[in-house]
Order: structure tokens, then C-alpha cells, then sequence
């Protein structure tokens, strides 16, 4: 495990950043494909440790994927919803959209199959999803009757019918739920129970189903309906910009009151993670849009309360930047970080502890007092957005440093090689 230095930026920041495909579009394209009948590409796609896991594994199912990483495309051969092989033994790290999308995916197939992960993946709950398929027909399980991965799927094709799925842990399970509904042999009903966290993810879902010609009936996000006998078309997909990865960006020039243009997502991007741009302009930032980027200029900042339900992927960068504002920041609604890559709220409110930073730490989020953050060394538990999003940090105060840097390879490779562009 290495560690990085992260040291402060000496200029203004003027500039403009493309960032990489979306992780969540490019893996739900990699299920939508797989499951039309030909040949697809997914254009402007993110190469990634999760990206990478997916693909893998479709092709282990014996649907050929292809990875043209100088172009950053992917070739997919579907097989018209049908599952090659007959026994498989997945492994997809720490991909939590892998894990779930293949679950179900797997249910279509005839044969047993097994998908399991890293040992935080043996940690993170699946049952609900688990109920749900087999609410429709399937025969899933947990491995260790534990209700987290691995899981055993034994493939009989699935029935359809009605599912009733607890909402309040996560959105990808009605994600993996809706991607297979078309192939089920009746119609599919999935009702919401109680309130249906990150809606805007189940947006994605269903806007991308409808450009491969699916469509979906959506009755308030109490009710989502899909008529058996629909068939993905094959297309050439174009990936738009992860959101997630911009709001690091939107967050460097709201931390050293510069101006920072993200190109590759736009005004009408149905990525919850927009939104944190909105979240800056509340706390004083100047925000502008295109029809192909967002650009975000720092000011004088102030806190805010604001529920993060719909964009708990960017908390983190939030808790970043409530370092340097004027007065506290509450983040609720986001009880579901904590079954993520770590307990991100814990870890949130651990990290900025060590930095002098007063926390408070609730069961759906935290509160924080800004202060100028002391030298510390940042605890990782390998996870992507601790990562990412406490180098911000160190871009205003001395002696921040990163331990196990290259986690960031999960979701942005080469994160850490455009923020030393930055900061230069």
C-alpha cells in the first residue's frame, strides 16, 4: 500500500476537463446488449475496474464482449436474452452494479451458476433483490444464508408476475429487476415498498431500455411495469460523462474559487449526480449549462442542509468542500452509503476527525463544522470516493496525504494524473 502527497494549488484554476464515460451507463449498457440479439457497441464507454469485471464475466457466459480500450468501446454479441454456458463461477471484486445486474441476469440462463466478490462484497446486502427474482420465479440464494454474496443461482428462465421489493436500501436492485423483466415468459409488476431511494438512477435504467426499444411504465415509483415479449434492439450507444467523476471537479473550483468547465454531461443528463451542482450554487458558487457541459465558478461559500438522497455518491465530495465554508453542513437521507464499497458516513466522519474537522455522525448522514484542516494521513478502506474526494482537501491545506491511491481505478483511473494537471 502506497501513499501520495497531495499538496496545494498556487494559481487560480481556470480550465476545462473531460471527464470519463459513465460507470453506471456503461454497465447497464453491457447488460442491455448482452441481452439483444447481434452485435452492439458502447462508444465513449469507461474502462475501469468495474467495467472490466462485467465484461469479464459475460464472457466467462460465453457473450463475447470486446474491449477496444484505444477507442473506448466495447463490442458486444448478444445472444437474444439467451445465457451460453451452463455453469459459470463469477468474480466481480468490489462492483456492487456487477454483482446485482449479473444476479439477475443469471436467472434467464438454464444451469447453476455462482457470483461472488471480494470480502467487503461479503458484507454488502442483497436479499431484497434476492427476494424479488424469486418473488418472479427464480431460484436464488445466498450461499451462506446470510442475505450478502455469494450468490447461487439456479437457472430455470424466469416467470414473471408481481415482485413487492423493499425501496429504502438501493436502486439497483428495480435496476437489475426492470434490465431482465422483457425476457420473462408473463408480464412483470414491481412494486415499491415504502420510498424508492436515488430515483434518478432507475431514470437511467429506463431511458436507456427505451433507446434499445423497451419500455417501461413507471407509476410513481410505486409501481414499474414491464410487458413480457419486448426484445432489446442492437444499437451503437454513446456513453455521456460520469457525473459522479465531474463533481470532483465542480468541487475544486468551489474549494480554491476557480472555474472549472466539465464537458461530456450536460443540462438534461439524468444522472442524479447533476444535481451537485446545484448543491454548490445554495452554498454560493456560480453555476452555468450546456446542452454538453456544466461549468462551475467558486465564490465566497457558505453552509447548507440539504438531502442527498437522489446523489448519495457524491456526499463525499460535499463533506470536502464543507471543510472551507462559513457555518455548518448537514447532508441526510443517504442511511444507504453505509452498505457501499465501506460505511461511508463512518468513514467520512473518522477521516475529518483525524483533521481536527468536528463531526457529528447520524444513522442518514453527518453534520460538519469547518475548521482548517490539520496534516493527516487518510485512511482509504479501499473505496474509490474516500479517495477522490478527501484529495480535495489537500489542494487548499499542507500535509494531506492519500493512502492506497490507486483504489481510484475502480471508477477513474487516471484521477489522480488530472488532478496533478490542476494543481500544476
Amino acid at each position: 500500500m502506497n501513499v501520495i502527497e497531495i499538496k496545494p494549488v498556487t494559481g487560480r484554476i481556470n480550465t476545462i476537463i473531460r471527464v470519463p464515460g459513465s460507470k453506471s451507463y456503461t454497465n447497464r449498457a453491457l447488460i442491455t446488449t448482452a441481452l439483444a440479439d447481434g452485435i452492439s457497441s458502447i462508444n465513449n464507454a469507461l474502462f475501469s475496474d468495474d467495467t472490466h469485471y462485467m465484461a469479464s464475466c459475460l464472457n466467462s457466459l460465453g457473450i463475447p464482449v470486446e474491449e477496444r480500450k484505444d477507442t473506448n468501446t466495447f463490442i458486444v454479441n448478444g445472444k437474444g436474452g439467451c445465457i451460453p454456458a451452463e455453469k459459470a463461477n463469477l468474480f466481480v471484486g468490489n462492483a456492487g452494479t456487477a454483482m446485482r445486474f449479473l444476479t439477475a441476469l443469471l436467472t434467464l440462463g438454464y444451469g447453476v451458476y455462482e457470483i461472488g466478490g471480494v470480502e467487503r462484497m461479503g458484507q454488502r446486502p442483497i436479499q431484497d433483490l434476492l427476494e424479488g427474482l424469486n418473488q418472479l420465479g427464480a431460484e436464488v440464494k445466498s450461499k451462506l444464508d446470510n442475505g450478502c454474496p455469494p450468490v447461487i443461482i439456479k437457472g430455470k428462465g424466469l416467470k414473471g408476475g408481481k415482485a413487492i421489493v423493499n425501496g429504502d436500501l438501493s436502486s439497483q436492485y428495480f435496476s437489475a429487476l426492470l434490465m431482465v423483466s422483457p425476457y420473462a415468459e408473463n408480464d412483470v409488476t414491481i412494486e415499491v415498498k415504502g420510498d424508492l431511494v436515488s430515483k434518478r438512477y432507475v431514470d437511467m435504467t429506463i431511458d436507456l431500455m427505451g433507446k434499445h426499444g423497451v419500455t417501461v411504465e413507471n407509476i410513481g415509483y410505486k409501481r414499474l411495469l414491464v410487458k413480457s415479449g419486448q426484445r432489446y434492439k442492437t444499437i451503437s450507444y454513446e456513453v455521456e460523462g460520469d457525473a459522479s467523476a465531474a463533481s470532483y471537479f465542480f468541487a475544486v473550483a468551489a474549494i480554491t474559487g476557480g472555474r472549472v468547465r466539465v464537458e461530456g454531461v450536460g443540462k438534461d443528463s439524468l444522472q442524479g449526480d447533476v444535481q451537485f451542482a446545484d448543491v454548490l450554487k445554495k452554498m454560493g458558487c456560480h453555476v452555468d449549462r450546456g446542452r454538453d457541459w456544466i461549468e462551475v465558478s467558486g465564490r465566497a461559500l457558505h453552509g447548507v442542509d440539504v438531502d442527498m438522497g437522489d446523489m448519495p455518491d457524491v456526499a463525499q465530495t460535499l463533506a470536502a468542500v464543507a471543510v472551507y465554508v462559513k457555518g455548518k453542513t448537514r447532508v441526510r437521507n443517504v442511511k444507504n452509503m453505509r452498505i457501499k464499497e465501506t460505511d461511508r458516513i463512518a468513514a467520512v466522519a473518522k477521516e475529518l476527525r483525524k483533521m481536527g474537522i468536528s463531526v457529528t455522525e447520524y444513522e442518514d448522514g453527518f453534520e460538519i463544522e469547518p475548521s482548517m484542516p490539520k496534516p493527516a494521513e487518510i485512511e482509504t478502506y479501499d473505496d474509490h470516493r474516500m479517495a477522490m474526494s478527501f484529495a480535495l482537501i489537500g489542494l487548499k491545506s499542507d500535509g494531506i496525504f492519500i493512502k492506497n491511491p490507486k483504489c481510484v481505478s475502480k471508477t477513474f483511473p487516471n484521477y489522480f494524473q488530472l488532478i496533478e494537471k490542476l494543481r500544476g
